[in-house]
């Protein structure tokens, strides 16, 4: 089994030493390994697992939500539809998030083309 340091499952997963810190203080990491000497060791499955959470993370997932996720994922079998359900709430939201960002573009390239005189001034620009 491969293992990593901290500073090798930043560069994997992108966050902090800090947040990897939080994340465990805060229950999200459960069991981090350590050496003798104390220092913390992760697997290929901590780093995979922290890849969900970033994953989680960049699209908006409020921390306390992810608690919830995590504690549904260490619970049993009997919480397997409430995860998909916490994971289909999440994509609904990052749906949204995309609709959005698509209409603002679509405002930013309108301007683009307008000031660009690509477009007939039919409005006064703003």
């Amino acid at each position: 089994m491969t293992s990593y340091t901290p500073a090798q499952v930043t560069e994997k997963t992108g966050f902090s030493i800090d947040t990897l810190r939080y994340y465990e203080r805060i229950g999200l990491l459960h069991h981090v390994g350590r050496t003798a000497g104390g220092r913390r060791v992760f697997t290929d499955q901590d780093v995979e697992f922290l890849q969900l959470l970033r994953c989680l993370r960049y699209t908006g997932m409020p921390v306390a939500e992810m608690q919830r996720f995590v504690s549904l994922l260490r619970s049993d079998e009997a919480t397997r539809e409430e995860r998909v359900e916490v994971l289909r709430d999440h994509e609904r939201r990052v749906a949204a998030q995309i609709s959005r960002l698509q209409e603002h573009q679509d405002h930013i390239r309108f301007k683009i083309r307008l000031y660009s005189g690509a477009e007939e001034l039919a409005v006064a620009p703003v």
